[in-house]
């Protein structure tokens, strides 16, 4: 075991998140993930309706043989959240992480049920509001990361967050060897969100084509795009990315600086974006934007999820029997 907050509160034997990833994370990911000795989490919004969510929390608490979170998306946007909040409440995974927005009504309801509450943060100022409203610990959502990545690196964010903060950090981003880990603990952080590295797994429920994309594409083709969501977010530079830019374009920019449009624009940028990459993750499509970080850089293959933690902590373990033998 590899001891820290993270594993102590949860009982999990390495501080491995497996992060919530939109339509990658599945129900079998987060099962097998518990046979592993990490805990997986799981976007709300990958079910379709309230109604498939409450199934499968339910079928989560029956099967998995550990710990599990739900991922909130906790502004405007997510027209479900009240009654996923309900849901949560009914149900009480052991931990959910929000997204984009305030977890105050989160906290409030759910983590007086019992669940752990943890907030995606990409700055201090964030950081210090979230603890102020009784969040239980951080996810430092670093520029390493995929999907909605942060501006600064986890060298730089994990200290400052350690340093302002009290309650516990967890980083997100970046990480896809047991030796990227083994730096991200030194840090000071509690444990590490891992997201890409999974894309590439037999449990993933993606196609074939997202799943071989992560395996041939490299950090170098990750770029950051705010044509899908409105919102900065990180895909791979697929020759359909290439082909409608990852810039606004002049009418979509007029459109979001509207004082009056600008969150209808945000809106229909954001529906229209999520329609894309739901296509093109289940199915072949010449429109592919598939959402990763630059971590796919180490999936070499299409593996089982136990396969893939097992080299992590091997990677961990002999990072740090190196720099014990520096030490001496």
């Amino acid at each position: 075991m590899i001891k820290t907050w993270l594993t102590e509160t949860f009982k999990i034997k390495y501080p491995i998140i497996m992060a919530p990833m939109f339509l990658v994370s599945n129900n079998e990911m987060l099962i097998e993930a518990s046979k592993c000795g990490i805990m997986g989490c799981i976007p709300a919004l990958n079910w379709r309706t309230p109604e498939l969510f409450e199934e499968g929390i339910k079928e989560l608490k029956e099967k998995c043989e550990g710990p599990f979170g739900i991922n909130l998306i906790v502004n405007k946007s997510n027209v479900h959240l009240k009654k996923q909040i309900e849901i949560c409440e009914k149900y009480v995974p052991d931990f959910i992480i929000t997204s984009l927005g305030s977890p105050e009504e989160v906290i409030k309801r759910c983590g007086s049920k019992g669940t752990k509450v943890i907030c995606d943060i990409v700055d201090l100022e964030y950081a210090k509001k979230v603890e102020s409203l009784g969040a239980d610990a951080l996810i430092a959502v670093n520029s390493g990361a995929g999907g909605h990545a942060g501006p600064t690196p986890t060298s730089i964010l994990v200290p400052l967050l350690r340093e302002h903060c009290k309650i516990p950090v967890i980083s997100a981003g970046g990480v896809g060897t047991g030796s990227a880990l083994f730096s991200t603990l030194a840090l000071g952080a509690e444990g590490a969100s891992i997201g890409s590295p999974f894309i590439a797994t037999v449990e993933s429920g993606v196609s074939k084509e997202y799943k071989q994309a992560a395996v041939d594409f490299g950090a170098k083709d990750i770029v950051m795009t705010s044509r899908v969501s409105g919102t900065p977010c990180t895909v791979i530079n697929t020759p359909y990315v290439q082909k409608i830019g990852t810039e606004q374009n002049f009418v979509e920019s007029y459109l979001n600086k509207n004082k009056q449009l600008k969150k209808y624009a945000k809106m229909l940028t954001y529906y229209k974006g999520m329609k894309a990459i739901e296509k093109a993750a289940f199915s072949a499509t010449y429109k592919t934007v598939w959402c990763a970080g630059p971590s796919i850089e180490f999936s070499h293959n299409i593996e089982p999820i136990k396969v893939i933690v097992d080299r992590l902590i091997s990677e961990y373990e002999t990072s740090v029997k190196e720099f014990q033998d520096r030490m001496i």
